[in-house]
């Protein structure tokens, strides 16, 4: 069972949730703010004959629905004429205290056959702690509603982006992916420090680490999947990487066709921006059959690596030593994402001769959720 879009004006004199009551849609779940537990100050009686729903399941869960069912006394089915779910962000002691709090919702439902799926991307959001209760309800002649008092609460998180959301994601980046530019070498920026370690502790090699938690609440990517961050965008007067990075003044480059070859699967992750005009997509490169491409493959949309609207290696038929030729999207900032350690003998390392624009790093930079160019119809 699936719920609507959210129609109705809180603005009745009657308590939210009795305005709600009073005007439900039968065959529908709507939204309203919770009024505390003082059922009769909504028109609602209490009614100990209702027992309480025990045993209460949560399954199915996606980043923005869920599925609940629970045990019910057989003889008192026929007098449940509605369910009451209360849902929940889970209190987090370390959230903004400046922040407003999130408000409570009641979805108040016909009863149906258990178990109903309660959808629904106003109040659901990926990878997010949420609580509920239930309560079964019985309507009488005068309209008012007899209650079971509410369950036991239960704790569950929802999941992160599907392929299909990160299809609808990919599809909204085309649109603004612009014209293909050639480059020829992948880079790196990080401090001195940064490569000093690479030498002197992991053997002269660039070491995979997790992926932090910039772009999308909802990416499969952030906290679980392990690369190496590169960039590949070029300036457009000089076709060269940017003498300019965030992220540090010593750059490893290293020629494309080492990372990105007909033996290297390409996915897409992500598409973002962080309140500003810029947008970025990150992308994956991980070599086929490595532990990187088959986490991947289960998670992310593959793209062509000779057809797509972001970064393509493309075999030029005419050139007599079938030379690769590499292209990026001008119009969007790429990250991408190699799964897998990289010697740095395969490159050089230097210094930049420009700035180090720390207000441009994207290190667990927030997406914001308002842009109508990047986001989708489910939570952010």
């Amino acid at each position: 069972m699936e719920v609507p879009t959210l129609g109705h004006s809180l603005t009745s004199p009657m308590s939210p949730c009795e305005g709600m009551i009073k005007n439900l849609n039968l065959d529908a779940i709507h939204v309203c703010e919770r009024e505390g537990n003082k059922s009769q100050e909504s028109g609602i009686l209490e009614m100990e004959e209702l027992p309480v729903p025990q045993n209460i399941k949560i399954s199915n869960i996606t980043c923005d629905s869920f599925k609940i069912c629970w045990d019910t006394e057989p003889r008192v089915k026929e007098r449940i004429t509605h369910y009451f779910i209360d849902l929940n962000k889970k209190e987090n002691k370390n959230s903004n205290k400046f922040k407003h709090k999130d408000v409570p919702t009641k979805l108040v439902a016909k009863a149906v056959p258990l178990p109903m799926t309660v959808r629904g991307h106003w109040f659901l959001s990926p990878r997010t702690e949420y609580t509920v209760a239930v309560q079964t309800a019985s309507k009488q002649s005068d309209g008012d509603y007899a209650v079971s008092e509410w369950s036991e609460i239960i704790e569950f998180t929802t999941a992160d982006y599907s392929t299909v959301h990160l299809t609808q994601l990919l599809e909204k980046a085309e649109v603004i992916s612009g014209r293909m530019l050639p480059f020829s070498v992948f880079y790196r920026n990080q401090n001195k420090e940064y490569f000093d370690q690479a030498r002197e502790v992991h053997g002269n090699r660039m070491m995979p680490a997790i992926k932090d938690n910039s772009g999308s609440h909802g990416s499969p990517i952030s906290g679980k999947l392990e690369g190496i961050y590169f960039s590949c965008n070029t300036e457009f007067n000089t076709g060269k990487p940017p003498q300019d990075s965030p992220y540090g003044r010593t750059r490893f480059e290293i020629k494309a066709d080492i990372l990105f070859n007909p033996k290297t699967n390409l996915y897409f992750g992500d598409f973002y921006c962080m309140y500003t005009a810029y947008h970025y997509v990150i992308l994956v490169l991980a070599p086929q059959g490595s532990p990187g491409d088959d986490f991947c493959k289960a998670r992310l949309p593959a793209l062509d690596i000779t057809n797509n609207r972001f970064l393509t290696c493309v075999v030029d038929e005419a050139a007599g030593n079938r030379a690769p030729v590499f292209r990026h999207a001008q119009d969007v900032i790429l990250e991408v994402i190699y799964t897998e350690p990289v010697d740095l003998a395969l490159g050089t390392v230097a210094e930049i001769s420009g700035h180090q624009l720390m207000s441009l790093s994207t290190l667990n930079a927030k997406k914001d959720p308002s842009c109508k160019t990047c986001n989708i119809s489910v939570g952010r």
